[in-house]
């Protein structure tokens, strides 16, 4: 019996992209996957396709911006350097099933599919991914609105990051959608030590303005002098100036160190040697208010405890796990307030809870999501 043939886009570079690298580890279970994206080919893909760096993912040629101006979404759906690119690519290509990550690709997704079922993997909230940049709410947001409107209906399986993400894509486009969450591979590891005259914050992720990391240094500045904090940061692709200007906020303080980024599979064991994940975003799109990121799972696998304000899909998470303190607001006096008198035993409990929570907070439970996705479509 031939091994069905599997076709996954990510413009995104894959074997970077921790969500997508989990994803795929469960399609490749399944059969002989040719992943699209960009960088080297990512582990588990038999047979890569690599999109050239500097083709836009986005139709930011002088045509795709006038057809996004001029609300010529239709004409606008193919358009993306990295789209045509990928078109051409796969040209005479057939595949069982095509595993689409993120709205922009949905046409794409179609137009190579040839009929076979797709799965599309929305990440978050595409209407509004960056609706906080003025360009990208103007001319980019219409065509997200339309991409999903006019492909997810099409789409055999879709799934979501976040339970609320899932049900506003039910709620506005009348698709079934179900939770796959970012969560991490289970670790086998145990709290490290408490150490009685320090509490040692921790952040990972990107460097990415919007997210107010600045808070974190902010407020290690005002707490007493046994809280350090450790930034694990990707710098974002705007030449590193948001990371440079943390740097300058930080002022050179003892408390505040920076580190180069670790490999996703890497991290949750660096993340160990901390005491308290933290991550406050205030909720300046829907995004940001639905947020339920793999930095998360991240700290749970480290066994931290989890420090976050009142967002509406983490602070149930926590509290239900009672995995750490929960600010009453993103006020910089709130998260101050949180924090200042924790204790050595609150935090060994906190970490303790951590660990119990590693197996229902691991990708072990949400890959059975992925697999039931595959076998159903494997079926048709």
């Amino acid at each position: 019996m031939t091994e069905p043939s599997l076709l996954l886009i990510s413009l995104s570079p894959i074997d970077r992209d921790s969500r997508v690298l989990r994803q795929l580890s469960v399609v490749a279970e399944f059969g002989h996957v040719t992943t699209v994206g960009y960088g080297p080919r990512p582990d588990g893909a038999d047979e890569h396709i690599q999109v050239p760096e500097d083709l836009k993912t986005l139709p930011q040629t002088l045509t795709g911006v006038a057809r996004l101006a001029l609300r010529r979404l239709r004409s606008a759906e193919l358009a993306a350097p990295a789209i045509q690119w990928t078109l051409k690519a796969l040209e005479g290509r057939r595949f069982d099933v095509v595993v689409a990550n993120e709205a922009r690709i949905l046409a794409l997704a179609e137009q190579v599919a040839h009929g076979a079922p797709i799965w599309a993997d929305m990440h978050e909230w595409a209407p509004e991914e960056r609706t906080h940049i003025v360009s990208w709410r103007l001319l980019v947001a219409p065509l997200m609105d339309h991409l999903c409107r006019e492909y997810l209906p099409r789409c055999a399986a879709v799934t979501a990051v976040g339970g609320r993400i899932a049900e506003l894509y039910e709620e506005r486009y009348g698709v079934p959608t179900r939770l796959m969450r970012n969560s991490s591979r289970r670790q086998d590891l145990a709290p490290s030590e408490v150490l009685e005259d320090r509490v040692r914050l921790v952040h990972s992720g990107s460097a990415v303005l919007g997210r107010n990391l600045e808070l974190m240094i902010d407020a290690v500045a005002v707490l007493p002098e046994r809280f350090t904090l450790d930034l694990y940061l990707v710098p974002a692709n705007d030449g590193g100036a948001y990371m440079r200007m943390l740097r300058e906020r930080s002022d050179g303080s003892p408390r505040v160190r920076f580190h180069d980024p670790v490999p996703p599979a890497e991290l949750p064991r660096v993340l160990n040697q901390y005491d308290l994940g933290v991550f406050w975003i205030e909720p300046f799109n829907t995004n940001a208010r639905l947020t339920l990121p793999n930095k998360l799972f991240d700290f749970v696998q480290g066994r931290l405890g989890v420090a976050v304000g009142p967002s509406e899909e983490m602070a149930p998470v926590v509290r239900e796990h009672a995995l750490g303190p929960i600010a009453e607001g993103f006020a910089l006096e709130q998260c101050v307030a949180s924090l200042k008198d924790i204790t050595p035993e609150q935090l060994r409990s906190w970490k303790t809870h951590a660990d119990v929570a590693s197996v229902p907070l691991s990708f072990e439970t949400d890959a059975e999501v992925g697999r039931e996705i595959m076998r159903g479509l494997l079926a048709r």
